[in-house]
Parts: structure tokens; C-alpha cells; sequence
């Protein structure tokens, strides 16, 4: 691992378990060990690392989400697969997440306002929604598509909410169980 990957990495988990304010940068090269000049060879400031931050956790998520989901063919095996990691997320089976504290971009999205760091949580979102649209319009008509991605987008965030703050570990369950009666075959 680089230098660069290894303040990255550091900076993420702190940035997770502490929110981004609460973490200077002199606690990310405590842990790396690495040299304040060297961060600062790699990284501007702060906020130029945080951005790398979230572009790394937004890789690392993606992958490992649409990797699971591209693996099924049919729309609501698909769907069901989402639902499912969602659940060894929340159950702390997903080692490539860090155990479960809630979604990271939800959280660094509140420290900050009329923010760059506001409109990269939110691309990560909208990047979500648009695959669900994309692998359903295989199934259904765009219309019906797009709606369904947005129906089960909002399933997906309302179950990351309810395993977090309401400590329930079997929203995932849950929320699958509300978006299987949203499969209907299409119009």
C-alpha cells in the first residue's frame, strides 16, 4: 500500500467512526505514521483528502454492491441481492466496509452545507439510483424503471437509517420484504 492509499484508508476510518471534524490532521498521521509533509505532498488540505476520502469509499461500496447485484439476471433476484448485502452489512459480514456505523456519505453530508463535499455524497447516491434504473430497464419499461429504482433506493437509504439509529439490524429484511411486492411484472 502507498503512502497516498494508506492516509486515504486511515483517514476514512476515523473520518467514519468520528465524523471529519472531529478528526485533525495531525490524528490521521498519528496512526499512519506517516510525515506531515509528505500528506501534505500528496494532499493540499483537509478537504482535498476528504474528497479522496469519499471517492474511495465510494469505489470500495460500488464494487462491492453492484457486485453483487450484477450477478443475478433476473430484476427481483437482483434486487433481493441488494437486500441482502445490505443485511452482511449490517450484521458485520461485509469485512471490505469496516463494521457497520451507518452510511458515511449520509453522516459526512450533515457536517458540511452548500458544500463540494455535499454534491460527491450526493453523486454517490444518484449513482446508486441510476444503476438500480439502468439493470431494471432490462425488465421494464424506462418509466416503470426509473420509479421502481427510486422506490427501492428510498427502501435501501430508509433500512441504512433504521439499522443505525434504530439499532435494527433486520431492516435490510425488512425493507426487502417491502420492495418484493414493488417487482410486479411490467406493465
Amino acid at each position: 500500500m502507498t503512502k497516498r492509499d494508506e492516509l486515504i484508508k486511515t483517514a476514512f476510518e476515523l473520518f467514519y467512526l468520528n465524523g471529519v471534524h472531529s478528526v485533525g490532521i495531525n490524528q490521521i498521521l498519528a496512526e499512519t505514521g506517516i510525515a506531515k509533509k509528505t500528506l501534505y505532498t500528496h494532499f493540499a488540505s483537509k478537504e482535498v483528502l476528504l474528497e479522496a476520502v469519499i471517492a474511495y469509499r465510494d469505489e470500495r461500496f460500488r464494487s462491492w454492491i453492484f457486485g453483487l447485484m450484477s450477478q443475478q439476471s433476473q430484476a427481483e433476484a437482483m434486487v433481493k441481492a441488494m437486500f441482502d448485502g445490505l443485511d452482511d452489512w449490517f450484521n458485520d459480514r461485509v469485512a471490505t466496509l469496516m463494521p457497520f456505523q451507518g452510511c458515511f456519505f449520509v453522516k459526512v453530508n450533515a457536517e458540511f452545507l452548500n458544500h463540494r463535499v455535499n454534491e460527491l455524497c450526493f453523486e454517490h447516491k444518484q449513482a446508486i439510483v441510476d444503476y438500480l434504473a439502468a439493470r431494471l430497464s432490462e425488465h421494464y419499461p424506462e418509466p416503470q424503471a426509473n420509479q421502481l429504482a427510486n422506490q427501492l433506493a428510498l427502501l435501501k437509504e430508509g433500512a441504512i437509517a433504521q439499522a443505525y439509529l434504530g439499532k435494527d439490524r433486520q431492516a435490510a429484511k425488512l425493507a426487502w420484504n417491502m420492495a418484493k411486492p414493488l417487482m410486479k411484472p411490467a406493465d
